[in-house]
């Protein structure tokens, strides 16, 4: 067709369905050949695309009508003024003229087509943000992004930026509702699970503060601020990252298990979350051990609500102390103005339903003390029993722990008995305790044996010693008082001792049970005395867990600790296993978990840093590493070292407690050498203190225990040790009392 008019008629203007515009002449990413002035012979007047609403410009540029080819990659521009350098057509006048002023070819100026009722521009491409799948010339590769996924892009990053920040300025002002208020402004609830996750994974590199100040936060937005299923999302997002966390966090995998289970304890995550969860990750990652960790170290651990919720502090570092000065203002509020409804909603909002045996007994205390209050505190008791507030079997816990300190309670309240069994009554006949359920009390107080009057006497001094010894770490002086209370070395005073020194520290701060780990290390009491102190303590422990609820936790790290100390065997843990009555009882639990911490994959090392070890800022050591870096510096001492860089060797390790497999290792040297270098080694250690009598009485006993094991390659090692042994205690290295005979007995009778 030869187009020779300077424009077409749109009365003699046919629709071209085939008509198309080439890419190359019509998108303003094509360049034009510079000083090619676009022909005006070519010039034609398009109708307006139907599927435009809104009225179009017609336009004027130029193109061979033959070639033309409709592309929807090549938008018009909507202002395109016309170039300057474009020839007029002749007989046009500027005025009623309509052609583009653009440089570029596109669309006409104003985006516009013509009036009302037009058909717009044949190169008209508005709607190219939207392609029709019924056009012929459809190609799917063409289809953009639909602008809500890029809007939802913009925001997601905008959101990031300042979840960071929100963050971080609750980790500083502790301040709850400041966070929802700010989410409320933020808006954009379906990117919640992004918070969550961001609030998490921030805290699981700080303190245990920060931790558990996320795990309140998280608690407290849960469905008032959080959609339940964004908290899902979002520690799915989290368990699915493990792999990533634990580049940054070493011990990510353990407290994002504990994330998990505070979050199924604080019933903001469901059960079944966990094995839902473990069908969707591959099995060797680090997501299905966190899964795994979360369900069977803490969910199915005894007591395990108790143990996660103060894992971390507890409802903001909230210590037994406070919560027993709460329940005291409670009850002497109640007493005063006798709003029991107010007294039930200050027992639910201590959040410690676990612990709420102590309300009883405290209530019936006070009902002792004071007669007047006897009647109001009886019925606090049995309405809050039946409205739910106290369960029975805390009922019978706090009666029980009454009846169990009623003599201490006696030198106080001089009929303290008469006045528990007749509250014990009251209470049976209006039918809130079973009577038969509790343990006995009798009338008349038990009269002690002789025995049992040393052994209360030895407490009491115990206690005193012990406590002396957190203050000041002096464990000869905690030797020497024990030696002076315990004259006989009785083994059933050991194990008492043992049992109140632990018992002690776990009541205390790391630092304390560290200090009562090292104790038991130097204080070279046999293993059977410590066996049957660690007996005691599991036997105790139901009580034990009424004022301390993580006491199955840290039985089973100090039972791990004294077998990695060697203060006992290995078989030892059996040997307590049979005295533990029931699979179901507090002490399997506390033997398993000790079991299950030995086993795990650098458990040394966990196990002697637990509380800090040699100091919390030194790098900790596996048993096996420790030992081997003992028989190095003895082999590089012995084949000509120097003495000074010996002991600086030891000292760098950290391990005072721990110097005994230095002598040990030493001896078995000598003896098998017959080179009395190394001797010379620990006659300097000694006499410099950097090993210890304690230690070193450990050393010669380790060794004696073992000695018939040596002797199978050196045939003369009782003779050569008994000679050792004589000039250890020449040296005073050794006390008096030290004998071969004790250890070959124990061994005889297979307790070592």
């Amino acid at each position: 067709m030869d187009i020779s008019n300077d424009s077409i008629s749109s009365k003699h203007r046919k629709p071209h369905d085939s008509l198309s515009v080439s890419p190359s002449q019509t998108s303003p990413k094509s360049p034009k050949p510079s000083g090619s002035p676009r022909s005006p012979r070519f010039q034609v007047k398009h109708p307006q695309s139907p599927r435009d609403g809104c009225p179009k410009k017609e336009s004027a540029d130029s193109f061979p009508v033959t070639s033309l080819k409709i592309s929807p990659k090549s938008p018009a521009s909507p202002t395109s003024p016309r170039s300057p350098n474009s020839p007029r057509l002749p007989g046009h006048s500027t005025k009623n003229e309509r052609q583009s002023r653009s440089p570029r070819d596109g669309r006409p100026k104003k985006g516009g087509c013509g009036g009302k009722g037009t058909w717009g521009g044949l190169l008209d491409t508005e709607d190219m943000d939207f392609l029709d799948p019924h056009d012929p010339n459809y190609d799917s590769t063409e289809e953009k992004e639909p602008p809500t996924e890029n809007k939802k892009k913009g925001e997601l990053e905008e959101y990031k930026r300042k979840a960071i920040i929100i963050v971080e300025e609750y980790f500083t002002t502790d301040d709850i509702f400041a966070v929802k208020n700010e989410l409320k402004l933020l808006g954009a609830p379906y990117f919640s699970y992004y918070f969550i996750k961001k609030l998490v994974s921030v805290s699981m590199d700080r303190h245990d503060k920060e931790k558990e100040m996320a795990a309140v936060l998280l608690s407290a937005l849960y469905a008032d601020t959080f959609d339940p299923s964004q908290v899902y999302k979002g520690f799915s997002k989290l368990v699915e990252s493990a792999d990533d966390l634990i580049v940054d966090i070493p011990d990510a995998v353990d407290v994002l298990a504990l994330f998990l289970a505070r979050a199924v304890v604080d019933d903001i995550l469901p059960p079944a979350f966990l094995k839902r969860q473990m069908a969707y990750l591959p099995k060797d990652s680090k997501g299905v051990e966190v899964l795994k960790k979360a369900e069977k170290n803490y969910l199915s651990a005894p007591l395990h609500a108790e143990i996660i919720e103060r894992r971390w502090g507890g409802s903001k570092n909230m210590t037994v102390d406070d919560v027993k000065a709460r329940i005291n203002n409670l009850l002497v509020e109640y007493v005063t103005s006798g709003d029991k409804k107010e007294a039930f909603r200050c027992i639910k909002d201590l959040k410690v339903p676990f612990y709420h045996h102590e309300i009883v007994k405290r209530a019936l205390i006070m009902a002792m003390e004071r007669r007047q209050a006897e009647g109001p505190l009886l019925d606090l008791l049995k309405e809050a029993g039946e409205e739910g507030f106290i369960n029975s079997s805390q009922t019978s816990k706090g009666f029980d722990r009454l009846i169990d300190t009623v003599d201490d309670l006696s030198l106080d309240i001089p009929n303290a008995r008469e006045i528990l069994q007749n509250l014990m009554s009251k209470a049976a006949s209006d039918g809130w305790i079973c009577v038969s359920s509790l343990k006995s009390l009798s009338l008349e107080p038990k009269k002690e044996s002789l025995e049992e009057s040393a052994a209360r006497n030895f407490k009491v001094k115990a206690q005193s010693i012990i406590q002396e010894y957190f203050l000041s770490g002096d464990i000869f002086e905690v030797i020497s008082c024990l030696e002076q209370e315990n004259k006989t070395c009785s083994p059933h005073l050991n194990a008492i001792f043992v049992k109140r020194l632990i018992t002690l520290a776990m009541d205390r701060k790391k630092r304390e049970k560290e200090m009562a780990s090292v104790l038991l290390s130097s204080l070279c009491f046999p293993a059977d005395d410590v066996v049957n102190g660690f007996v005691m303590l599991i036997e105790s422990a139901d009580d034990t867990a009424l004022d301390n609820p993580v006491v199955v936790e840290d039985l089973a790290m100090f039972l791990a600790r004294a077998v990695v100390d060697e203060v006992m065997a290995p078989q030892h843990l059996e040997e307590i296993g049979t005295q533990c009555v029931g699979p179901d009882s507090i002490g399997s639990k506390v033997l398993q978990m000790a079991k299950s911490l030995l086993k795990a994959r650098l458990s040394g090392e966990r196990i002697l840093r637990c509380w800090g070890g040699g100091g919390s800022s030194k790098s900790g050591w596996e048993i096996e590493d420790v030992k081997g870096k003992i028989i190095n510096l003895l082999e590089e001492y012995e084949s000509g070292g120097d003495i000074r860089e010996a002991c600086r060797c030891m000292k760098e390790l950290g391990m005072p407690f721990f110097h005994h497999e230095v002598v040990k290792k030493a001896l078995v040297k000598i003896i098998e050498k017959k080179n009395d270098r190394l001797w010379g080694l620990l006659k300097e250690c000694f006499e410099s203190g950097l090993i210890t009598m304690n230690q070193m009485m450990k050393g010669f006993g380790r060794l004696a225990e073992s000695l018939d094991d040596l002797a199978l390659d050196v045939p003369d090692a009782k003779k050569q040790f008994i000679h050792y042994v004589e000039l250890a205690k020449g040296s005073e290295w050794l006390d008096s009392s030290f004998s071969l005979s004790k250890f070959e007995h124990s061994t005889e009778n297979g307790t070592c």
